[in-house]
């Protein structure tokens, strides 16, 4: 449990999971929004989300009460000015962001970090900020209170102590924190998961198989084991001759054909259809909730090893 203090820019989907994860692991957290009612409603999310961890057993009532007690909501940037930490999460408008940025970098003390929980490099935040060692990227995803993952990139300026204390302090909320070397645009996790999109809906708009097949091709098959063992781990124990072959015959004739998303998918929004399913005819919060319930099964699995561990 730290005391070290968290400000968090932004109450939306990602910052108020955000300032409940810092929260649930001992931190006080200002929650700064653009107005009472959105606060309002951040921390009712909050409350919600805290229940479903009591009822999924990974909360105590006192420790889920201790928890909002911890998150001071606010709408007033200068409130982060103490902070030790500072998490910038709002909308991807990136004057927003450098014109936060620059005011965060005279508001908080020199040695405070100000991390982004956005896809933007650190090196894109930089503009109006002065003391730029101290920027980094911190990339949570959704919903940050269940998906362990960050990706931390400090880019070119970030000294080696933020990113170290940016690790430790993401790592001490229960988080799995992986360091990306370099910069690269959408960090690693995007750039795998768009591959397989592109893929994906190119071969539906090919005609090649339905939607409902191309996704239970995925769920049934390698999706099954791929969190075990990650794409190049999968190749290595499979037999690394066999699928260095496989792919001399097989990426050559992958999709890199579109430059935007697939023009059929891409026309489907402009016609302000929801998606490429009929989900009048499929019940979206049923696969919402059971997708929720795998992803507190894999929380449960997480902190259990690391008991053992």
């Amino acid at each position: 449990m730290g005391a070290e203090k968290i400000a968090v820019i932004g109450n939306g989907i990602i910052g108020h999971g955000v300032a409940q994860v810092f929260a649930a692991a001992g931190h006080p957290v200002t929650m700064i929004g653009r107005n009472e009612a959105s606060l309002a409603a951040a921390l009712a999310k909050i409350r919600a989300s805290l229940a479903e961890f009591v009822e999924q057993d990974l909360l105590s009532s006192t420790e889920a009460a201790g928890a909002v007690a911890r998150i001071q909501p606010s709408i007033e940037l200068s409130t982060a000015r103490d902070a030790d930490l500072v998490i910038e999460a709002v909308t991807e408008d990136l004057p927003l962001k450098l014109k936060i940025f620059g005011e965060l970098d005279k508001l908080c003390r020199p040695d405070a970090i100000l991390a982004s929980s956005s896809g933007q490099p650190a090196s894109a935040l930089l503009a109006n900020v002065q003391h730029r060692g101290r920027v980094i990227a911190t990339h949570f995803w959704y919903p940050p209170q269940l998906i362990p993952l960050v990706e931390i990139c400090g880019g070119p300026h970030c000294t080696p102590d933020v990113l170290a204390r940016t690790v430790a302090l993401i790592r001490g909320t229960g988080k799995e924190p992986v360091v990306i070397e370099k910069e690269v645009k959408g960090f690693i996790g995007n750039r795998l998961q768009f591959a397989l999109l592109r893929e994906a809906w190119a071969l539906w708009a090919d005609g090649i198989a339905s939607a409902e097949a191309i996704d239970a091709v995925v769920k049934a098959s390698f999706g099954r084991r791929i969190g075990i063992t990650g794409p190049i781990e999968s190749a290595d124990i499979g037999g690394l001759a066999t699928m260095v072959s496989f792919g001399n015959s097989l990426i050559p004739d992958l999709s890199t054909a579109a430059q935007a998303p697939e023009k059929v998918a891409t026309q489907l929004t402009k016609d302000g259809m929801p998606g490429i399913y009929d989900w009048s005819k499929r019940d979206v919060g049923e696969l919402r909730a059971r997708r929720m319930t795998e992803l507190f099964r894999w929380l449960k699995a997480d902190r259990a090893a690391r008991v053992k561990s």
